[in-house]
């Protein structure tokens, strides 16, 4: 019988990489389904095709109706999926992208569970943060003391930049509208930084939850691989787009100025390779490598058809 059901599954050869796809697309109000392979976006404006394999993450806002077969191509085609409330700036949940990959996740295992390679990591992520500066011998306590001066000039800086005035951060996760213009353009700028970041995370198999600073939550390692990003790029944003635009549509207006940002800075390109240098996974590494694990001659070959019984149990 021939098949009705659109184009077939997606080749994981023939998948976009991740650093070529679009950043993210935020959708409200609005019907999501499938055709062939593209996911068709239908309000009362009309129908839009969005090709899935080009797409890194999809942040799905109130009032959004999804298919089932919309999300089959989803999943086929290796797209984060977030489902986040108004202006984006919640997150409820999320869905793993396509990856048939355990290294980034076993290599990531390894290092969050013992406590020197932990803390190896923990300095690689603020040492990215203070180019020219050793920080090896310092602790973690020093190295959130001076992380949080960091941001607090930061802060001060783009503030001085682009004359808005600056108190300090404030975020009532139930109501969004209460915060201070700065503050809702802050919120919505970070939440679209870890939305790349979760995408990036998940796409290359890694885990969100596995963090090496923070700990303890689902995304703590999006947290953690975030905050590598809010000075050069969250952070700047918001105060920009507030300067511009006031109170005026803020969450609309800094979801643009991020996307235009990650383009602009080929924000995905780095995020790849910085999870790699984070990691110490080396370039080398394809999506669809699979192993048998044995523990006494390591990996071997998958797909190979094993006797019950080996030579020497034959002799017993």
């Amino acid at each position: 019988m021939a098949n009705n059901y659109g184009a077939p599954k997606t080749e994981l050869g023939e998948l976009g990489r991740v650093q070529d796809r679009i950043t993210f697309l935020y959708l409200e109000h609005a019907r999501l389904n499938r055709q062939d392979s593209a996911v068709t976006v239908t309000d009362q404006r009309g129908t839009v095709y969005i090709p899935a394999a080009m797409v890194s993450v999809l942040l799905l806002g109130p009032g959004v109706d999804i298919t089932h077969r919309a999300m089959e191509l989803i999943g086929d085609s290796g797209v984060s999926v977030v489902w986040v409330g108004e202006h984006g700036v919640r997150q409820y949940a999320h869905g793993r992208a396509l990856g048939h990959s355990a290294r980034f996740l076993e290599q990531q295992a390894k290092l969050v569970s013992n406590r020197r390679s932990r803390v190896m990591v923990a300095r690689k992520m603020y040492q990215m943060r203070f180019p020219g500066e050793d920080v090896s011998e310092l602790t973690m306590q020093q190295l959130r003391g001076k992380e949080g001066a960091r941001v607090r000039r930061v802060y001060t800086e783009q503030s001085k930049r682009t004359g808005v005035t600056w108190e300090k951060r404030e975020y009532k996760v139930d109501d969004f509208n209460s915060s201070t213009p700065i503050n809702k353009a802050l919120t919505a700028a970070h939440q679209a930084l870890y939305g790349l970041s979760c995408s990036v995370i998940v796409a290359l198999g890694a885990s969100p939850g596995l963090g090496f600073v923070h700990t303890g939550h689902d995304l703590s390692f999006v947290y953690d691989f975030a905050d590598l990003y809010k000075a050069q790029y969250s952070i700047p944003v918001a105060f920009q787009m507030t300067a511009k635009h006031g109170d005026n549509d803020i969450a609309d207006w800094t979801r643009r100025g991020m996307r235009d940002a990650f383009a602009d800075g080929k924000l995905l390109v780095q995020m790849v390779k910085d999870l790699k240098f984070l990691l110490d996974i080396d370039d080398g590494i394809t999506a669809d490598t699979m192993h048998l694990w044995d523990d006494r001659q390591g990996l071997q070959k998958f797909g190979v058809q094993y006797h019950e019984f080996d030579s020497e149990d034959e002799q017993n």
